[in-house]
């Protein structure tokens, strides 16, 4: 079917669609019905920080309504951006179906200019695939337009824009898109994660990300939340657990788990045969790629998950200062706070003083503008930020409640103080 105006929205059954769709999405009557779980043996999607998007059967399809617009979003207290999503967020909510499904996805432009959607690693007729000006005209602002096709096949996907992406893709404008397969997956899994990778370059004191800067950023996003604003991943002790993860940033991810050893099972591609599976405790997941980590949980814990380079598990970095590390600063404090009242020198030992400091509001930074890092644990500052969250393992869970910090008492590290130094012990030469 090719897409146009004139041949998507003729007809009185999809204008009426279309209208109905978006009444539900502004709220009004006739809700698009809340689905149950989308296969047999399979949970519905967890969208860490986000949801999954509701549809309504019409015409023999599940049909979803996705409407891009620009929204104010908060990436952690004290620090919002003017950004374009989907449906008032960033990301989109997560469409879910099952292999077998005809979908129909109106998408409603109310951006200030031209837009379109490509279904990422979907198969589909060519006329669908989004890419504006090779399989369609552009999506104008204010008109809806529709897709339609059958899901051949599952996996873990991604949508996004074909059109202007260096704006459209730098303001927020993604989502994932979990299709289910038809028969349940063997082992099956208790709780399903999905995490969309993304960075920002939200310059200090402003308030709109920046799309001309393609290597420099400076906010590392999980479901474009920043630590400690982004939720953990909650399990039961023996649940099988799957964590979708898709990367639409400018690079690749490094994603390590503590505590666990996951096992590769699938990727865009699908569910990959049990040959191919692989055990891992880092997976790199390169940009427009997504994985299936999958693990039983079975060390109780709270237990870090985070992109495993540095700088992306900081928040607001600057790419271009000098390190005062091993500088004696002497009285240059007290000198500069004679022309900069409150300003604290840090850094001569390392930057432990400055996160600190920032993390307990010492010190002050440029509006909207968060510290690099932060976010207070049960032992003190944890400084993290960025690409940074938990997974938290007990014995029981009260549904998604948050059960609090992990009581480690029966087996911690201790600090140990010896009056001399610890001689080395005889080396053998055998085990």
């Amino acid at each position: 079917m090719t897409l146009s105006r004139r041949t998507i929205l003729t007809g009185a059954t999809m204008v009426a669609a279309a209208a109905a769709s978006v009444g539900s999405a502004q709220g009004t009557a006739n809700p698009p019905t809340q689905t149950r779980a989308p296969a047999r043996g399979s949970p519905r999607v967890h969208t860490l920080n986000g949801h999954s998007l509701e549809w309504r059967m019409v015409d023999g399809a599940k049909e979803f309504h996705l409407i891009a617009e620009e929204i104010e979003h908060e990436f952690a207290p004290g620090c919002r951006a003017r950004c374009w999503g989907y449906n008032g967020s960033t990301p989109g909510p997560t469409i879910e179906a099952v292999e077998g499904d005809r979908v129909r996805i109106l998408v409603t432009n109310r951006l200030p200019e031209p837009t379109t959607v490509h279904w990422h690693g979907i198969l589909l007729p060519n006329g669908m695939d989004g890419v504006g000006g090779l399989n369609q005209e552009h999506i104008q602002p204010g008109d809806t337009w529709a897709y339609e096709f059958t899901l051949r096949q599952h996996g873990t996907h991604m949508y996004h824009p074909h059109a202007d992406e260096m704006t459209q893709l730098a303001f927020g404008m993604m989502g994932m898109f979990i299709i289910h397969p038809r028969e349940p997956a063997d082992p099956p899994v208790d709780r399903d994660y999905a995490l969309l990778l993304h960075n920002w370059a939200l310059h200090p004191g402003t308030y709109r990300p920046d799309p001309a800067v393609m290597t420099e950023f400076d906010l590392w996003t999980f479901n474009s939340k920043v630590f400690p604003a982004t939720e953990p991943l909650l399990a039961a002790m023996g649940e099988r657990v799957r964590i979708r993860v898709g990367n639409l940033s400018m690079h690749h991810h490094p994603v390590h788990l503590h505590g666990h050893r996951f096992v590769v099972t699938g990727s865009d591609g699908g569910r990959w045969p049990r040959a191919l599976w692989r055990p891992e405790v880092t997976e790199i997941v390169g940009v427009g790629q997504t994985r299936d980590l999958e693990f039983v949980a079975d060390n109780p814990g709270d237990w870090a998950v985070h992109c495993h380079l540095s700088h992306h598990t900081m928040n607001a970095m600057g790419h271009k200062l000098a390190s005062p590390v091993g500088v004696k600063q002497g009285d240059l404090e007290a000198r500069m706070r004679e022309h900069l009242p409150g300003l604290m020198t840090m850094g001569e030992n390392g930057m432990f003083d400055h996160n600190t400091h920032a993390g307990m509001g010492h010190v002050q930074g440029p509006e909207n503008t968060l510290p690099m890092a932060v976010g207070d644990g049960p032992f003190g500052q944890i400084e993290m930020g960025g690409m940074f969250t938990m997974l938290k393992v007990r014995s029981r869970l009260s549904g998604n409640t948050d059960p609090g910090w992990y009581d480690s008492s029966a087996a911690r590290a201790k600090r140990v103080n010896a009056a001399q130094p610890v001689e080395p012990t005889h080396q053998h030469e055998h085990l």
